[in-house]
């Protein structure tokens, strides 16, 4: 089993939400899951049907290793923006909004699953003491990358959450009496905006 190159090949159910199952059919195929990241060794996440499997299981492996059997997302703040990629779809890496802080719940705990890339503020370390960025850095890679694999589980990708971060230029608007200066070949006037079109239209330019 490995997982489907959906720019080669069809998956039908990468797109699908998937089908819940019981704990234990969770824990056997969270294990062939586990065993496809290691002969892999390229992937820190991977759910059901990125192998073709129809079932509410993914693993995610960032800090240690994590089963999500019939995951829920009960809570989520603080919104980000992450670069992230998929085995799924190797080499398109897209930006998208996640959340730092997120609260699930699974079905083989009784109690839910706090995942933060908040750093650690407070936490009895002595001021002489480095603060473990790498350690917050891996919590939130941990925090994106379940939300990824839950997002797997009800057939979201994350082409689906691409936002466009490009940086976009806003015209200045200007007022019709505003004095502008038109150019054309070694040409200059000054003159009011309102009286610029005609010259516009003979191929001055605004500077």
């Amino acid at each position: 089993m490995s997982v489907i190159n959906c720019l080669k090949e069809d998956n039908p159910l990468i797109k699908k939400k998937l089908q819940e199952v019981t704990v234990e059919e969770g824990m056997a195929i969270a294990t062939e899951l586990f065993q496809i990241l290691n002969e892999r060794g390229d992937g820190i996440g991977l759910a059901a049907n990125q192998v073709g499997i129809d079932a509410q299981v993914a693993v995610v492996n960032v800090r240690k290793p994590l089963v999500l059997i019939n995951p829920k997302i009960m809570s989520k703040e603080n919104p980000i923006t992450y670069y992230e990629g998929c085995l799924s779809y190797p080499g398109k890496g897209v930006n998208t909004k996640r959340y730092r802080d997120i609260h699930i719940k699974t079905a083989q705990e009784e109690g839910g699953w706090l995942f933060s890339g908040a750093p650690n503020v407070g936490d009895g370390k002595g001021s002489w003491e480095k603060d473990d960025s790498d350690d917050t850095d891996l919590r939130l890679l941990e925090s994106v990358c379940v939300q990824h694999e839950i997002d797997h589980l009800n057939g979201i990708v994350c082409m689906d959450r691409k936002i466009d971060t490009t940086i976009k230029r806003v015209e200045k608007k200007i007022g019709r009496n505003q004095l502008v200066t038109i150019k054309k070949g070694d040409a200059v006037k000054v003159l009011k905006y309102k009286k610029t079109q005609n010259f516009l239209n003979q191929g001055w330019e605004i500077q």
